[in-house]
């Protein structure tokens, strides 16, 4: 099939990819030039692995195709919809993207278009999306509701090996064509589900709003083991166990931050009370993850007795998690504003995402001193807090990280390191939820 993907994002460049890596003809499409032109010359303007080597292929065979023109949108099976779709002021989510994208498409859409939401969107933008082009084209189109399900940091597998593919829509040859174009990734099992476009736009915030539950739900009960002096590790342990729970997000932490999960949060919420209802679970979720993105710094505070002036701190880690350069609500963002206002300096070391997180920091006026070498940060550093779990954070040369250190503590946002080991090579150690006294 031939398809134009609007958006190159984590989203819109990731499906461009995977499904030319299929065998179709796709054009990902972009108003940004810069980016388009660096696109062509091979070069991946998103850190994710398995990407880049798998875009440069396909570019190569002549499968994909990169412009901030949309000629190939006249001869489209399919158009996809990847933009962004950002929080505005009062949570709910901004759809100018959305139907800035339907204005530019509008003059070049075929009869029978097959125009697919694949943007995280309130539910009811399905509907509202085909009104909007109605007013733009007298040609016949569909719209499908597909929302994708994809992780950063393994999102190119996700692709390739969904849990579940998400078709809503209303007319049966815009479905059928729609799971024919994912049919290569239904041979072993069906993966597909037919539902309504509606259906289908709640269940991607349904999604991810329960993870994010069960984030925030993880961090209250890690806070709750800091004051009654139980240890979250065996706790988490103890219940994953259980078939009903699992094992998957219930891992303690800073904070959840990224893309989805907080706008998705901020817009359920918004949407609920829209149609006169409350959504007391989801907001009490959004409320103890942003009190969890200054806990470690109030871990910070107390030992070093509120006095934090001209202290220096490292920070291991600026993305919102391992394997991504996306620091978008970041928990290194609240950490390091705290420390700031504290009058401390930050240092930061991330394998891929500290250029990102130092240019986020200075349009907030934040002073930070990057560092290429991770230790190198430390040099007379008060203390090193560690905040993403990059797997080279993970078992560290804790000697040298104590040579080079003033003073010899460690803040574990992550609780990667045992604590055993830490305190008897004469560390002060905190985590979150952990038991780091017997």
């Amino acid at each position: 099939m031939k398809l134009s993907i609007i958006g190159t994002g984590y989203v819109g460049l990731v499906t461009g990819t995977c499904f030319a890596e299929m065998g179709h003809e796709v054009t990902c499409i972009d108003i940004d030039q810069k980016k388009v032109d660096r696109m062509k010359k091979g070069e991946c303007p998103i850190f994710e692995p398995g990407l880049e080597p798998m875009m440069q292929s396909n570019f190569k065979e002549g499968r994909l195709h990169f412009s901030s023109s949309y000629d190939s949108v006249t001869t489209a099976d399919a158009i996809f919809l990847a933009v962004g779709t950002p929080s505005s002021e009062d949570g709910r989510a901004d759809l100018k993207y959305i139907f800035g994208a339907c204005d530019s498409i509008a003059p070049y859409m075929k009869e029978g278009s097959i125009v697919v939401v694949k943007s995280t969107v309130p539910v009811g933008t399905g509907l509202k999306v085909l009104e909007h082009l109605k007013g733009k084209t007298t040609k016949k189109f569909f719209v499908v509701n597909n929302p994708e399900f994809l992780k950063e940091g393994s999102a190119v597998e996700d692709f390739m090996k969904p849990e579940r593919i998400i078709i809503g829509c209303k007319e049966q040859e815009a479905g059928d064509l729609i799971e024919e174009l994912y049919e290569p990734f239904n041979r072993q099992v069906k993966r597909t589900i037919r539902m309504s476009n509606l259906s289908a736009e709640m269940t991607k915030y349904a999604a991810n709003c329960f993870l994010a539950t069960k984030i925030s739900f993880m961090n209250e009960v890690a806070r709750l083991c800091d004051i009654l002096g139980a240890d979250v590790e065996e706790v988490r342990h103890g219940i994953s166990t259980d078939s009903r729970i699992g094992s998957q997000f219930l891992y303690p932490g800073p904070g959840y931050g990224g893309s989805c999960f907080p706008k998705d949060v901020k817009a359920l919420v918004f949407t609920a009370k829209e149609n006169g209802a409350r959504f007391k679970i989801v907001e009490a979720v959004e409320e103890v993850n942003k009190e969890q993105k200054t806990y470690l710094f109030s871990k910070v505070k107390k030992h070093f007795n509120d006095d934090l002036k001209g202290k220096v701190f490292v920070l291991w880690g600026t993305a919102f998690k391992a394997n991504t350069d996306d620091v978008r609500e970041t928990p290194a963002i609240d950490t390091a504003l705290a420390l700031h206002k504290a009058g401390a300096k930050v240092r930061i070391h991330d394998p891929e995402a500290a250029d990102n997180f130092e240019k986020l920091m200075a349009e907030m006026n934040i002073p930070v001193d990057q560092f290429e070498n991770k230790y190198d940060a430390l040099n007379g550093a008060d203390g090193l807090l560690v905040l993403t779990e990059w797997k080279q954070y993970r078992a560290p040369d804790f000697e040298e990280i104590k040579s080079r250190l003033k003073n010899p503590v460690i803040f574990d946002g992550r609780n990667l390191y045992n604590t055993k080991k830490v305190q008897e090579l004469g560390f002060s150690y905190y985590a979150i939820g952990k038991l780091t006294k017997r």
